[in-house]
């Protein structure tokens, strides 16, 4: 499982110009499955999250989590993570996890975050949509769960 995670000042994803999710401060969660996932892998990259400390503390330090600052989680299905551009000029998604696969390990990936203590907004699994990030630094990490 991986997860792209950008620190933002607000961020908002929208399904045919609808908004569908709408964050404050925190960070937005770009999720890829792949095949061999399971719900170890969710806890650890839930936790790993939650607790990453990436947020400034008040001597203009990296040293406070999404916990720490009350910040909230937009969170969206990317399968294009585990995309492999390495041949060719198509990028070969054959890694990626299929929705039967992938649906309920991104949706237990959200209610972990959520019980920890995080508000999330999410967007739509499969769904076309429009995501708005206004990354804070910027910051941007990849996170797996294995590696």
């Amino acid at each position: 499982m991986r997860a792209l995670i950008q620190r933002v000042s607000g961020a908002s994803v929208s399904i045919n110009e609808e908004l569908a999710g709408e964050i404050g401060e925190g960070m937005v969660i770009l999720l890829g499955v792949t095949h061999d996932d399971n719900e170890r892998d969710v806890e650890y990259l839930a936790e790993k999250c939650v607790n990453l400390r990436i947020f400034r503390d008040e001597n203009d330090r990296m040293n406070r989590s999404l916990l720490d600052i009350g910040g909230e989680a937009l969170i969206v299905s990317q399968f294009t993570l585990y995309g492999d551009a390495r041949k060719g000029r198509r990028p070969s998604f054959i890694d990626a996890a299929l929705p039967e696969h992938a649906i309920p390990l991104y949706e237990n990936f959200i209610e972990s975050v959520k019980n920890k203590g995080i508000k999330v907004a999410t967007g739509e699994f499969g769904a076309d949509m429009s995501v708005n990030i206004r990354n804070h630094g910027p910051v941007t990490l990849m996170v797996e769960s294995r590696k």
